[in-house]
C-alpha cells in the first residue's frame, strides 16, 4: 500500500518517507516503555512490552527489512538514550541481547505478510500473532542458551501474555486503518 502509494515518487523520495517513518517508529519505541514505566512502574514493561508494538507496525507498514531495521535498532537506542540522558540504562546490558533479537524478530516477521496484508488488510493478524510466536521463541531459546532456569524463562512469557494480547488486537487494527488511509489517498489522486 505505501509503496503503491509512494511508486510515482522518485527513489529517493520512497525511501525518504519510509526512512521517515521508521526513525518515527524507532522513537516511538523508545518513548512508549518511557511512558508505560512512569505510569505502571518497573514490572510493567515486561507486563505490556511497549516496545515491541512500533516494530510490528513497522514490519507491517514498511517490509521485512524496515522492520527488522526498527527492532534492532530501538532496544540499542533505548539503550544508548537512557543510558546517557537518564544515566538508568534501559533495557538493562544483560537484557539488550535477546531484546535485539526479539524485537527484531517482531519487526522481521510481519514484514514478511506485508505486501498481503496490504492486499488483504485482515492478514494482519495472523502477522503478528507469527511474529509474537516467533520473537517469544527466541527469547526462550536464547534465555535458555544463556543459562536462565527454565521456570524463570516461562514465568517471564507467562507475564507477557497481557502484552501480547493486547498487541495483537491493536496492532493489526492501526495498521488496517492506516491501510484505508493509504487506500483512501490513491483513489482520491
Amino acid at each position: 500500500m505505501l509503496d503503491t502509494a509512494l511508486q510515482k515518487q522518485k527513489l529517493s523520495v520512497r525511501l525518504t518517507v519510509k526512512a521517515t517513518i521508521a526513525i518515527f517508529l524507532a522513537v516511538l519505541a523508545v518513548a512508549l516503555p518511557q511512558l508505560t514505566h512512569t505510569i505502571g512502574g518497573a514490572q510493567a514493561g515486561a507486563i505490556y512490552m511497549p516496545m515491541y508494538m512500533p516494530a510490528l507496525l513497522a514490519g507491517l507498514l514498511l517490509g521485512p527489512l524496515w522492520g527488522l531495521g526498527v527492532g534492532i535498532a530501538s532496544p540499542l537506542v533505548s539503550y544508548a538514550f537512557t543510558a546517557l540522558a537518564l544515566n538508568a540504562a534501559m533495557p538493562a546490558l544483560e537484557r539488550l541481547p535477546y531484546m535485539i533479537i526479539e524485537v527484531g524478530i517482531f519487526g522481521l516477521v510481519p514484514g514478511l505478510f506485508c505486501k498481503r496484508a496490504q492486499k488483504s488488510p485482515l492478514v494482519a493478524f495472523p502477522a503478528v500473532l507469527a511474529a509474537q510466536a516467533s520473537g517469544r521463541l527466541a527469547y526462550v531459546v536464547y534465555n535458555l542458551i544463556a543459562g536462565k532456569t527454565a521456570s524463570y524463562v516461562f514465568n517471564s512469557v507467562a507475564t507477557s501474555f497481557t502484552g501480547l494480547w493486547l498487541q495483537a488486537a491493536i496492532v493489526p487494527v492501526i495498521a488496517i486503518l492506516l491501510f484505508a488511509v493509504l487506500k483512501h489517498e490513491q483513489k482520491s489522486e
